[in-house]
């Protein structure tokens, strides 16, 4: 039996840059990004890398887990 994982890490990006009243650009200059690739990790279609992930957790002074969650999946695949 094989498992199969469908991991996924949502984020409050969006709730926490609107709070701060930004723009996607605006963010996206502060941690060293494209726009583009904030707009994609605020649909969920883009899970940033782990050094992106606390750099955006530092920019808004909150920890990690209250940013980014994980949540992990498995199927048997019999």
């Amino acid at each position: 039996m094989k498992k199969e994982y469908n991991d996924t890490i949502k984020n409050k990006v969006y709730e926490f840059r609107v709070l701060k009243r930004m723009t996607q650009q605006e963010l996206a200059d502060a941690v060293g990004v494209s726009k583009q690739t904030v707009f994609v990790m605020e649909k969920n279609d883009y899970s940033p890398s782990l050094v992106l992930a606390f750099r955006i957790a530092n920019y808004f002074e909150v920890d990690i887990n209250e940013l980014f969650s994980y949540e992990r999946k498995e199927d048997d695949n019999d």
